[in-house]
């Protein structure tokens, strides 16, 4: 019997969910091929989604037309915008989720969309022919053949878990390994590698001394992730909790250091320096008397708790003990104990930009195959890779995002370009344009564009194109809107700013720092009066405008850097050259340009190794 798809996708994390439901609902056939149905989109390490720079991929991906943001909003137990005292290239959305309920609405969402199956199964093989991706083989000895192939392997490829000296396989705990597909890919040319990462312990909230901890409690905004209306308030709210380690914690922590896996050298493959372990800490940071600890809750009801900033894969009883060492937990009882994993992943300059790979047709990498970590990095991958992989199922020009458009597009370009030496984690300073890419505009930036392909539905090009209006006429109102000294220099006054001493258009009032829209109307009745009369207006249209006002000059500034690098993009490179034989080019940058034979002079000038020189040479002879 002959199973035929358009697109299998081969793992249900978090890249393998997206990459399935963006298929599925371009059109494609698809099927998503999961080891255990119950785990969909498993949030396997903290409950928590988006953070710097993360939130602003949900946002892109929710612009777009994804689920993570809409699933995200409906089991939130806490919501968050980090960063509210910096300015909004830097805010970041954040929610605390329901884990159990994650997986449900994830499933429900799976197993209601038209043209997509599931089938659960361990996918051991992939059938190619001619360099052409063409199937899987499945553990049951089940053959499914499709146009395309996505890997979204996360954890699983040779997982081998660690606890102490103690180690057994593990893409997760209790979820077995995945055999088969590295070594073939290997055979094939594909160069892989081994990555580290790890999990706190999980705490029984009922042993835990909560009034020797501080409490951080959630907004009470408007905000949420999605651009659709879909926050649910049903959801208890619940607080995360502060407290820190000290030097009893670290003497406990110290003693079993020499049991370690990361440093008795049964741990050999590369860790995140960004998120690294509590006995790294207390190595790295060998000064530091003490560590920020987070406890999360896991869910709505449940009583088990993340501790966010404890990561460990020291012997059970060394974290047991180095914990209650820690006044709030010296009663603390726990679930399970933390755990590194170790697992494969390739090289992602193997990758095109659309995240196919060079080697095999048809055969698209996304998430923690590439070596990135986050749930949020993996959807974004998903989606791109699903929809490169509709396109070329059913036609079209490949689509990708630059720079200056996402930071799914700073995502990609860097892995494609610079590979990686650790788990890649997105922070703010990895994009040159921030003041661009805002959480508040990701659907400014992508919705149309995602429209265009079939992905974002009418709905969501109809709620930009109000709220674009509204905005508008937010900003028109400020710059015809006169006040006068006597009706706002109180105000003025009470929030630290210079009163007027003439007459000015609110527009030039809203330049300052210490002034904002949202507040301002609160304190003129006369001008909250006329707002309200604006149809449609929002809390988010009004911050929208607000940013728009004020940031203003270095959105301009920042567009036209953009447009200038933009040119460099248009220049296309690929397969334009034997790097080898020009001799003009240092040695350094004939070996790295003909290993990721870049498709234009930017992402050229990208490339670590490959100087301003060189770029010179080749637009040169380019007759540049």
């Amino acid at each position: 019997m002959k199973f035929n798809y358009d697109i299998i996708v081969v793992g249900a994390g978090h890249a393998g969910c997206e990459a399935a439901t963006t298929a599925a609902n371009m059109g494609s056939k698809t099927l998503l091929i999961t080891m255990d149905m119950n785990k969909i989109a498993e949030l396997s390490c903290n409950p928590a989604v988006g953070g710097i720079a993360k939130g602003q991929i949900v946002r892109e991906i929710d612009a777009m037309g994804g689920q993570m943001g809409i699933v995200s909003d409906k089991t939130s137990i806490q919501f968050r915008m980090l960063n509210r005292s910096k300015g909004p290239a830097m805010w970041s959305p954040r929610v605390q989720s329901d884990r159990q309920k994650f997986i449900q609405t994830w499933r429900s969402i799976i197993e209601n969309t038209p043209n997509l199956n599931v089938w659960q199964d361990a996918v051991t093989e992939l059938i190619i022919k001619d360099g052409v991706a063409l199937g899987v083989k499945t553990q049951m000895q089940v053959e499914f053949f499709a146009k395309s192939v996505i890997l979204t392997n996360g954890t699983f490829l040779n997982g081998l878990i660690h606890v102490g000296e103690v180690q057994f396989g593990g893409g997760r705990m209790s979820e077995k390994s995945s055999f088969g597909i590295t070594e073939q890919l290997k055979k094939l040319g594909f160069t892989t590698d081994r990555m580290k990462t790890g999990t706190p312990a999980r705490i029984d909230g009922r042993s835990v001394d909560f009034s020797l901890m501080d409490e951080q409690a959630g907004d009470d905004t408007f905000h949420r992730f999605s651009y659709l209306n879909t926050s649910n308030k049903e959801l208890k709210q619940r607080s995360c909790w502060i407290t820190f380690t000290d030097e009893h914690v670290h003497e406990s922590l110290k003693k079993g250091i020499e049991f370690s896996p990361l440093y008795n050298g049964q741990i050999k493959s590369i860790g995140p320096r960004y998120c690294p372990s509590i006995e790294t800490k207390i190595v790295t940071f060998a000064e530091k008397t003490s560590h920020q600890l987070f406890l999360e809750p896991e869910g709505e009801t449940t009583h088990e708790y993340y501790l966010n900033g404890f990561s460990s894969s020291l012997p059970l009883e060394i974290q047991l003990e180095a914990m209650q060492r820690v006044p709030a937990f010296r009663n603390v009882h726990i679930f399970r104990p933390g755990y590194a994993i170790e697992y494969d992943f390739f090289d992602p300059t193997q990758l095109e930009a659309t995240l196919e790979t060079k080697l095999v047709k048809g055969l698209y990498f996304a998430g923690q195959i590439n070596g990135t970590t986050g749930y949020e990095e993996a959807g974004g991958q998903g989606m791109m890779a699903a929809i490169n992989a509709h396109i070329a199922c059913h036609g079209g020009a490949p689509f990708t995002l630059r720079r200056d458009e996402a930071y799914i597009g700073v995502l990609i370009d860097d892995l494609i370009t610079k590979g990686v030496d650790e788990p890649y984690r997105m922070f703010t300073s990895r994009a040159e344009y921030r003041i661009l890419l805002r959480q508040d505009n990701a659907d400014e930036r992508l919705t149309k564009k995602a429209a265009e392909i079939g992905l974002a539905k009418s709905d969501r090009v109809e709620l930009l194109n109000q709220k674009t209006k509204e905005v508008n006429r937010i900003i028109e109102f400020s710059k015809n809107y006169s006040l006068k000294p006597d009706k706002i220099n109180t105000y003025l006054e009470s929030i630290g700013t210079s009163p007027l001493k003439q007459g000015v258009k609110l527009i030039e009032l809203l330049t300052r720092p210490q002034v904002s829209l949202e507040y301002i109307q609160e304190a003129i009745p006369a001008l909250k009066v006329q707002l309200d009369q604006i149809p449609n207006r929002t809390e988010e249209t009004i911050e929208s405008a607000n940013i728009k006002i004020k940031y203003e000059g270095y959105i301009k500034r920042e567009r036209i850097i953009a447009d200038k690098i933009t040119r460099l993009e248009d220049i296309k490179i690929q397969d334009k050259f034997n790097y080898n034989g020009i001799q003009s080019l240092s040695t350094e940058a004939r070996q790295k340009l003909t290993t990721i034979n870049p498709q234009t002079i930017a992402q050229a000038s990208r490339i670590p190794g490959v100087s301003p020189n060189d770029i010179s040479v080749l637009l040169v002879l380019l007759g540049r």
